[in-house]
């Protein structure tokens, strides 16, 4: 188009306003191809906070799944204490109040020296099967999502309420405010994510539902 137009003689500003137009196109076209780091940091800094912020409905609703039952479960359990029982049997119960006891490993807060990088790996395995798992079952409708969504809510809030309600809460939120927000925003996101493909499974709009699944 730029050389049409300087061939026929049209006008002199666009003739310039072609020019500038391929002068940047020639730069975007044959500029270095960026590095994978580079492409990694920018996705992190900018690109993945954008498609959180586009599905912000499904991430308030994956946020309220997850932390109005979790919320719920722990103001409950001041009150009504005897209802652990039915969330958790005596052993379980034990090996809580064991580990965040205030009397034992009070400079470690529930684990011993020698156990820190074992623990690294078991946390991350942890918290990723359970993103992962939260993400997949997304394919069940998004009924799978809701479920274990919910009852992670529960579970969280049911450990946290009891060792509260014991007297075991120092040790523990001061134990867990160290990963707990990575962990909890974490499985947020997978919710959000397993929401977003279920309800592309239940209202695909115009497309096939395997586009739809697809496209989400």
């Amino acid at each position: 188009q730029l050389a049409v137009a300087e061939r026929r003689d049209y006008s002199t500003q666009l003739v310039a306003d072609l020019r500038g137009l391929a002068q940047r196109g020639h730069q975007v076209l044959y500029r270095p191809r960026p590095s994978r780091l580079r492409l990694l940091f920018d996705f992190l800094a900018a690109g993945f906070p954008r498609l959180v912020r586009a599905q912000g409905a499904c991430m308030a609703a994956a946020a309220a799944l997850f932390f109005v039952p979790l919320i719920a479960v722990a103001i409950l359990l001041q009150w009504h204490p005897e209802l652990i029982h039915s969330l958790f049997d005596s052993r379980q119960l034990a090996e809580f109040e064991n580990m965040y006891n205030p009397l034992h490993h009070a400079d470690r807060l529930g684990r011993d020296g020698g156990a820190d990088l074992q623990m690294f790996g078991v946390y991350v395995f942890n918290n990723v099967s359970i993103g992962f798992r939260t993400f997949a079952s997304g394919l069940l409708a998004g009924v799978g999502a809701v479920f274990v969504l919910v009852f992670n809510g529960i579970i969280i809030g049911g450990v946290a309420g009891h060792l509260t309600a014991i007297g075991y809460g120092g040790p523990f939120w001061g134990f867990v405010a160290g990963h707990s927000a990575p962990e909890l925003i974490g499985a947020v996101l997978s919710g959000a994510a397993g929401l977003k493909i279920g309800y592309a499974l239940v209202a695909p709009g115009r497309r096939r539902r395997v586009d739809a699944l697809k496209h989400a």
